[in-house]
């Protein structure tokens, strides 16, 4: 299995921590959020991915060859525009071509202790076109699942507009982990273009009756690393060994 880590955001919210390097060189305890990513996934036999960069992207492709791609094969996907989630997963397609059946796409900026191999497993198991890692906590956005687990729509936070895409006579609103197991079918089926976000194919396909799917993960560690409050609570953690680095 291969994956692709979401890194070319600017940050903005991370600032001033941001304000000379990217995101994904951020650090928690002396190791980067790049180099935590990459060694969750390769913890989970995953030796081959793709990042994708824009802000600050040289740094990030020095950083990465000063340290031998960590032992991986790394290969970069350059953003002249930021492109979103869809757009940037579609402009780095090509690298899934030959790969296994599915892959992971995981933002660079969350911290989680989620078992990948379950989720793959599960993905697999419910010949789903995509799994998503979902909790039960408060967010701005939330998606919207059926009682079978499969994304119906989203609403935005606690009593904001409502969008269902299919009908559904149960509904769980779940926030979204950033961390997702994506059918190599997927890429293919986006019809959108340019800069947009993977979820608005979500929905689109789960509108035409594909199946996109909740992992429940409320039992695994998850860390949003969005805000500096957010870098220096997960170092608390890190030093308290609630999470292994």
């Amino acid at each position: 299995m291969r994956a692709m880590i979401l890194a070319a955001g600017l940050g903005t919210r991370l600032q001033p921590l941001t304000n000379d390097r990217p995101k994904a060189l951020v650090e928690v305890q002396g190791h980067t959020l790049l180099e935590i990513t990459l060694r969750r996934l390769a913890s989970f036999g995953i030796r081959e991915v793709i990042v994708n960069v824009h802000h600050f992207a040289d740094m990030v492709v020095d950083y990465l060859r000063s340290h031998h791609n960590f032992g991986m094969r790394v290969e970069i996907s350059r953003e002249d525009v930021l492109l979103d989630t869809g757009g940037g997963l579609k402009k780095a397609a090509w690298f899934f071509r030959d790969g296994a059946d599915s892959f992971i796409l995981h933002n660079v900026d969350v911290l989680s202790a989620i078992d990948l191999g379950r989720m793959a497993a599960l993905h697999s198991e419910n010949q789903a076109l995509a799994t998503l890692a979902v909790h039960d906590r408060e967010t701005s956005r939330y998606l919207l699942f059926d009682g079978h687990h499969e994304l119906c729509g989203r609403r935005a936070g606690q009593d904001g507009s409502l969008e269902m895409v299919r009908p559904a006579q149960e509904v769980q609103a779940l926030a979204f982990s950033g961390i997702h197991v994506i059918s190599t079918r997927l890429p293919g089926m986006m019809t959108e273009e340019g800069v947009f976000s993977i979820v608005n194919t979500y929905l689109r396909l789960a509108a035409a009756g594909e199946k996109i799917r909740a992992f429940r993960a409320d039992q695994y560690y998850w860390r949003d690393l969005g805000k500096p409050q957010n870098v220096v609570e997960a170092a608390r953690d890190a030093g308290q060994q609630i999470i292994p680095l």
